[in-house]
């Protein structure tokens, strides 16, 4: 009797040692998940250029992003790499271009393929440069926004052309830790007024609050597609 006591006690113990153990690891994980700084500039960089405008194409469809504009990032910036003909724009986001309040603004495997169309490339486009510029240049996270804040009170980016959207249907892309490439969407850019219906029950419309409340001020409403660029389908939303 004494033996199975001994022996229940010392299971209890094991198993209360594995509990903390497990606590701990958990926490671990979720402390170097935050991402609370830049990593090195190596890490948000593709090594191979093919492959970063093969993944930018992934954003839409070929019959659009075959045409497009292609853009990489370097070590200073966005540079072309293909010249395109229809107007439109690919490119692949990095984390510095996620809400100021994400956990995940430095994550360095964040890699979000998107293709603006014309009337988005005006107002959009500027916003990924200048938030590249000042990420590259060493700024945190708050010199990122308090610059953005000055540089769009002393130079407004010019006004959201009708229909300015973009896709997103990428089944290759990293949009966070949690979602990895989610789910194929097209995303339409408008004025802060403006009013979709959005995340009420029953609509198809989401808000996306990127650049709601940020220096940008715009909304930026979301609406799922069936398939992913390269034609499959695409899995339910739970």
């Amino acid at each position: 009797m004494k033996q199975d006591a001994s022996r229940l006690v010392m299971c209890m113990v094991l198993s209360m040692l594995l509990a903390v153990v497990v606590r701990e690891s958990l926490s671990t994980q979720t402390q170097q998940a935050s991402y609370p700084s830049m990593a090195p500039l190596s890490q948000y960089l593709m090594a191979n250029r093919d492959d970063e405008i093969a993944l930018a194409r992934s954003a839409a469809p070929a019959a659009i992003s075959g045409h497009a504009k292609i853009l990489v990032l370097g070590p200073h910036g966005f540079v072309t790499a293909v010249e395109g003909t229809n107007g439109f724009v690919c490119m692949v986001d990095r984390s510095w271009m996620s809400e100021f309040d994400s956990k995940e603004f430095w994550n360095p495997h964040m890699r979000g393929p998107i293709c603006l169309n014309p009337q988005a490339v005006p107002s959009i486009l500027p916003i990924a440069y200048k938030r590249t510029a000042l990420a590259l240049a060493g700024q945190s996270k708050d010199q990122i926004l308090q610059a953005l804040k000055a540089a769009f009170a002393s130079h407004p980016l010019p006004p959201l052309a009708p229909g300015a959207m973009s896709y997103m249907m990428s089944k290759q892309g990293y949009l966070n830790d949690g979602a990895v490439h989610w789910m194929p969407h097209l995303m339409f850019y408008t004025p802060v007024n403006a009013d979709w219906g959005a995340d009420q029950p029953g609509s198809p419309v989401m808000l996306n609050t990127q650049f709601h409340s940020a220096p940008e001020s715009m909304n930026v409403f979301m609406v799922l597609a069936r398939k992913w660029s390269d034609g499959t389908a695409a899995p339910a939303m739970q």
